[in-house]
């Protein structure tokens, strides 16, 4: 749905269909902006004594430390924040992909980021 499209290939029935499926995109994402506001995701480090909590921007809304946290020396401490947030970053990526895959059948999110970031890298 996504690949790479040589110009010389492409026809008006192919501009017509990728300016319909941004213009789905762009009402979803107007008519979503609630449904992506309460997209909250939530994370842990490996020694479960530090939670985190991340918004769909990436927004660290809290870290929770575990009574045990402080026995961690400060790498250890640095480490697991890391990964809890980490993982809440990941946690609510995956539910703000789940609602764009409910919301654009066809669309993956993934996908689409692996083209930009190689056509992004092309010089």
């Amino acid at each position: 749905m996504f690949g790479r499209i040589d110009p010389a290939d492409l026809r008006d029935q192919d501009i017509d269909e990728a300016a319909g499926r941004g213009e789905r995109m762009l009402a979803w994402l107007e008519s979503a902006r609630e449904e992506l506001d309460k997209v909250i995701g939530t994370g842990e480090g490996p020694s479960g004594q530090v939670k985190a909590t991340v918004d769909a921007n990436g927004l660290v809304l809290d870290v929770v430390y575990g009574p045990r946290a402080l026995r961690l020396s400060s790498h250890e401490l640095a480490d697991e924040t890391l990964a809890a947030v980490g993982a809440a970053a990941a946690d609510a990526e995956r539910q703000t992909h789940d609602l764009m895959r409910e919301a654009l059948p066809g669309y993956d999110p993934a996908a689409a980021q692996a083209e930009l970031e190689r056509l992004l890298s092309i010089e």
